[in-house]
């Protein structure tokens, strides 16, 4: 039974992913990666597991440190999740985050949200994504 891509929405479901390796790093992302074992209870504490389904979770990392505009870091996190609905066949069952790792210069990009930017930040993504699954072909 195949599930649709779910999201991640807590911050125990980020620090796993965090915690696991980096498939692949491109000059201004990183996509880190964890396996969905199993989240068993620690000395005593029942506690429901976090990730309640298997399938490929993703979440994105645009901190405030690297994009100062709100208007920006919703715009990376828009091309994230739309780019990654392509590779999702290929991510495997496992947690995933793209994070955000260094800023766009403010000099070449002036505008919080040009068409520039977007095709910018869409090329390092996909670039991304072909690093962390070779096998796949994107979508033209």
């Amino acid at each position: 039974m195949c599930f649709p891509m779910q999201r991640l929405k807590t911050r125990p479901q980020f620090q796993v992913a965090l915690s696991g390796k980096t498939l692949a790093r491109t000059t201004h992302f990183a996509l880190h990666c964890a396996g969905l074992g199993s989240d068993g209870p620690r000395e005593g504490v029942v506690q429901a597991p976090l990730f309640a389904q298997q399938g490929v979770w993703l979440g994105a990392m645009v901190p405030k440190r690297w994009a100062k505009r709100a208007v920006t870091r919703n715009a990376i996190k828009r091309q994230i999740y739309n780019l990654s609905l392509q590779f999702e066949p290929h991510l495997g069952v496992a947690a995933h985050v793209v994070r955000l790792r260094a800023a766009f210069d403010r000099k070449q990009f002036v505008s919080a949200s040009s068409e520039v930017l977007k095709a910018a930040v869409r090329a390092e993504l996909l670039s991304l994504f072909q690093r962390a699954c070779p096998g796949a072909k994107a979508a033209a």
